[in-house]
């Protein structure tokens, strides 16, 4: 396989309620706007799971302990030329589920300036609703699944369509 150019490490986060946090973000001012997880980059020599904990608390103020079980539920990966790179991506998707009835204020505060400028807001989205929407969110495959992970967690993560 192809060495990627970036690897991230992005969080599906679901509050008590079972609603997916997502952010409405923009790749560059008056491009299309998608929906998308928190998630980011994965540091040189900074493992998958480390670098989603990281993520979570910079993109969400979410912080949990290095510790803390987060499943490696799916991943993702194709060619794609953005303004910032082109070549070979992978996004690595893990789940963090708060506890029933428990609701998380989101701050952003810790986002990098580039984050900042290309977030339009963010939406706690019941799944119903995400699968009924005509917005773009990725990655492919979202709602699928958030179905199978109600009360299964995969023995691996599961591969998802690339969205480039």
């Amino acid at each position: 396989m192809t060495r990627p150019v970036r690897r991230s490490a992005r969080v599906l986060l679901l509050d008590g309620a079972g609603r997916l946090l997502l952010f409405r973000m923009a790749e560059e001012p008056g491009a299309p706007a998608l929906w998308m997880t928190p998630g980011g980059g994965v540091r040189p020599r900074e493992e998958l799971h480390a670098a989603a904990v990281r993520e979570l608390y910079e993109e969400t103020g979410l912080r949990v302990a290095e510790d803390t079980v987060l499943p490696h539920v799916a991943w993702t990966g194709g060619h794609a030329q953005l303004p910032w790179a082109s070549g070979w991506f992978e996004d690595h998707f893990f789940l963090c589920s708060l506890p029933p009835a428990t609701a998380h204020a989101v701050d952003t505060s810790r986002m990098e300036a580039r984050e900042r400028r290309n977030t339009l807001g963010h939406r706690w989205w019941p799944v119903a609703e995400l699968d009924g929407t005509a917005d773009r969110v990725i990655p492919f495959g979202l709602t699928g699944l958030l179905h199978e992970l109600r009360g299964r967690i995969p023995d691996g993560p599961v591969r998802l369509p690339w969205h480039h």
